[in-house]
């Protein structure tokens, strides 16, 4: 997900920014104490083509469901539960409908990310709009959202264990893998997003490398500026980025190609999100006394880019997009910032991928991690849809080349962490 200028196209967006002011992209509680209205990601729900997409996954039903279990509860202790055990179980249904576990209930294909997306949002619908008949402040509706989000996305269901990483080839490897929602649904509201798509098929999985066996734990994120600036990144990986032998925040980035973003920059600009909500600003962080305004990846980016992976190439970006110390005006930099520079654009552009990307490696420094962690972002290619099927307004939700495009993005994925572990290993050894 990164706007990295007009140049690659709108699909070629991906979340490469920087974060922007902690402002709430959710309507406010109405006059009278009524609940807050659906926000505008929730609001396209409304549309065939979110329907449609439920309706050939069979996940239409989850968010009645989800309704029937909050009329039921009394208190919001008894909510909390009920949120807390649903959102685990619409996360863990995903993922077994993409890994092949029970049947499918539909004829979308098993790898569609979209469901999860779209049933979470009719789930967070139907919670934000809830008018039980015990007392529920605005504070406690607020948290129950959280919790919602935090368990639907697989944020609480990270199975690695925490605390020190293994000796030099010991034991199973631990990898940690963010994805993202689907975005730009304004342009065209069929997108999936092939970082979600990673998500949902790697997670819990192990890759054997050369170093040994890798496992693989994931959860995604939302596209909104509002919830980086509340600190969702850093909530969900600071208790385990100590006890993981790799990370890597994925992203939907260019055309045609993988990209092993070497920089990532510390601005956000201004690229619209999921709620409409724009955001132009240095990237809102704890301790801005000390934040830099570049870090860089430690994955083993030479080779990852020297190996046969799959069928798109793969290459070690090391553009930026800077003001020179000194400087008023932005300039590229193809070989990356020049010392006492200000961000503007890292290699993954500066919308919420290049946040993800500069958040997590920023954790993983003040962690005292920098030398010993290998993590960065990895820019998946952009997902098309197949030829004759490229008008939102009268095209198909699905299409063979689409099917075959996220399938061949998610196993390329796989065999990037696979070399990335494997390196990492020698690298220590």
């Amino acid at each position: 997900m990164r706007p990295i200028r007009v140049r690659i196209g709108v699909l070629g967006l991906a979340l490469v920014a920087g974060l922007a002011a902690p402002t709430a992209a959710t309507a406010a509680p109405e006059a009278g104490g009524a609940a807050p209205a659906p926000t505008v990601e929730e609001r396209r729900l409304d549309g065939e083509v979110p329907r449609e997409i439920l309706r050939r996954s069979g996940f239409a039903a989850v968010a009645p469901a989800f309704a029937r279990g909050l009329g039921r509860a009394d208190s919001y202790r008894e909510a909390r539960a009920v949120v807390a055990r649903e959102g685990a179980a619409l996360w863990r249904r995903a993922v077994d409908r993409v890994q092949g576990r029970g049947p499918a209930r539909g004829d979308l294909s098993r790898d569609d990310d979209r469901p999860l997306y779209w049933a979470r949002l009719g789930m967070t619908r139907e919670l934000r709009t809830w008018e039980p008949g015990f007392g529920l402040s605005e504070r406690q509706r607020a948290a129950l959202l959280t919790e919602l989000e935090r368990t639907s996305r697989g944020q609480t269901d990270l199975r690695l264990p925490r605390g020190h990483r293994d000796g030099h080839g010991k034991g199973v490897k631990r990898v940690l893998l963010t994805g993202f929602d689907p975005f730009t649904l304004d342009r065209d509201i069929r997108i999936s997003n092939p970082s979600g798509a990673v998500a949902l098929a790697l997670d819990g999985t192990v890759i054997d490398t050369p170093d040994g066996p890798a496992r693989v734990e994931t959860a995604v994120f939302p596209v909104r500026w509002a919830d980086f600036a509340e600190g969702t990144v850093e909530r969900a990986l600071r208790p385990y980025l100590p006890g993981v032998d790799l990370f890597t925040t994925v992203s939907q980035g260019r055309v045609g190609r993988f990209d092993v973003e070497r920089t990532n920059g510390a601005w956000r600009g201004g690229f619209p999100d999921n709620d409409n909500v724009s955001r132009t600003e240095t990237v809102p962080v704890a301790d801005p006394a000390s934040q830099p305004q570049w870090t860089t990846t430690t994955l083993p980016y030479a080779a990852i880019t020297a190996a046969d992976t799959g069928r798109f190439p793969v290459y070690d970006n090391t553009s930026v997009t800077e003001i020179p110390a000194g400087g008023d005006e932005p300039v590229v930099r193809p070989d990356g910032p020049t010392p006492g520079s200000t961000a503007r654009e890292g290699g993954g552009g500066n919308y919420l991928s290049n946040e993800i990307a500069y958040r997590a490696t920023l954790l993983r420094d003040r962690l005292g991690l920098h030398g010993t962690l290998p993590g960065g972002h990895v820019h998946t290619p952009v997902l098309q849809f197949g030829a004759g099927n490229t008008d939102p307004a009268t095209g198909a939700v699905t299409d063979p080349g689409f099917v075959r495009s996220r399938l061949d993005i998610v196993a390329q994925t796989r065999a990037i962490v696979g070399v990335a572990v494997s390196a990492a290993g020698a690298d220590r050894d």
